[in-house]
């Protein structure tokens, strides 16, 4: 009976030594060093957090900009998460000394533009997600601290340029989210430097054409997700080029034209031994009035009509020119008879001459 009256009283005392309020409106988690103020109506980063968090979770409240040095005192931070907030300014040297800082979500905010400077003092950070802001163009600077970057996640955004040195600085980087933007066209250089980028996810985009050494420096890709985009036609070199051990790409939801030409790169693609079209069997022509609503996985006689008649064309040469030989050795021989006859009548002349 004493137990259970005591039992409250040390579990309330346990309860207080491993969390506190250190605002009314953030609770501190002293164990694992973790500041939770989500959700708390915040416009400005409070002052009073712990110099020993290693976790700060700042989402959804409405912090709108971050200043220089704004982490000054958190300089342990591991994670800070600023998600779900209205920030649309990111000062130059924002995150400066947060040296061990691993983590950082900016997602589901307003952010149209990052300059060089935002990255100053990440060059810990390993995981960056930008998601669901307003970035439009990447520039060449702006990712140019974080050394060790591996994973980035920008998609839904209205990306529509990316410069050729944007991912410069990033060589580091394993896995790039750029689906649900608004590229257009993949120009060579742009993964200059990825040579250890495992997923590139570039999905529901507007992408009608690839460069055709644009893949080739991606020399450890896995996975590559060209789903909906704008594609009707591809190059076999631009696939061929990528000189990986395995890489598995996804090519259904674009407006493919079928024809021959592509028909035959596609089965060029299907007999590269390190190139799989998992997708391959679900790829759908656009040109369905055109070719019937053949699926190209099923495309055997796609192509029937062309392939007869280069077959008759074929025929036909070859027949024209076995005529032209056959006629050419007619001559030849009649040229020759004539030529024979023409001397056993010079000769016989000769003769009656004499006599």
């Amino acid at each position: 009976m004493h137990l259970l009256l005591v039992l409250p009283f040390v579990l309330e005392v346990q309860s207080r030594s491993t969390s506190h309020n250190f605002t009314s409106d953030c609770l501190y988690h002293v164990e694992i060093k973790a500041a939770n103020c989500t959700s708390s109506n915040f416009t400005h980063l409070p002052v009073s957090v712990p110099p020993s968090t290693e976790q700060l979770d700042l989402s959804f409240n409405h912090l709108s900009a971050i200043r220089p040095r704004a982490f000054q005192t958190t300089r342990r931070l591991r994670v800070l998460l600023l998600n779900g907030n209205s920030i649309s300014a990111l000062a130059d040297g924002a995150f400066l000394f947060l040296e061990n800082l691993q983590r950082l979500d900016l997602s589901r905010n307003r952010i149209s533009s990052l300059s060089g400077g935002f990255s100053l003092g990440l060059g810990s950070l390993r995981e960056l997600s930008l998601a669901e802001n307003k970035l439009s163009v990447m520039e060449s600077d702006c990712f140019v601290h974080l050394d060790s970057l591996h994973k980035l996640n920008l998609s839904h955004n209205a990306i529509k340029t990316i410069k050729m040195r944007a991912f410069g600085s990033t060589s580091t980087l394993r896995q790039i989210q750029l689906d649900w933007n608004n590229i257009t066209v993949l120009n060579n250089g742009i993964f200059s430097m990825l040579r250890n980028l495992e997923v590139l996810n570039l999905r529901h985009n507007q992408i009608h054409a690839l460069d055709v050494g644009v893949l080739s420096p991606l020399t450890s890709l896995a996975l590559l997700d060209l789903t909906n985009n704008n594609l009707s036609s591809i190059q076999f070199k631009t696939f061929l080029s990528l000189n990986t051990y395995s890489t598995h790409i996804m090519l259904q939801g674009n407006p493919w034209k079928c024809d021959c030409d592509l028909q035959r790169v596609f089965r060029k693609l299907c007999n590269v031994k390190r190139l799989f079209l998992d997708d391959y069997d679900s790829l759908n022509c656009s040109n369905l009035d055109e070719i019937h609503g053949y699926s190209m996985g099923f495309d055997t006689e796609l192509c029937v009509a062309e392939m007869v008649t280069v077959l008759v064309i074929t025929i036909t040469v070859f027949i024209t020119v076995v005529a032209a030989i056959v006629m050419a050795e007619k001559k030849r021989k009649k040229k020759i008879k004539e030529k024979h006859w023409t001397e056993v009548r010079e000769a016989s002349k000769a003769d009656r001459s004499y006599y």
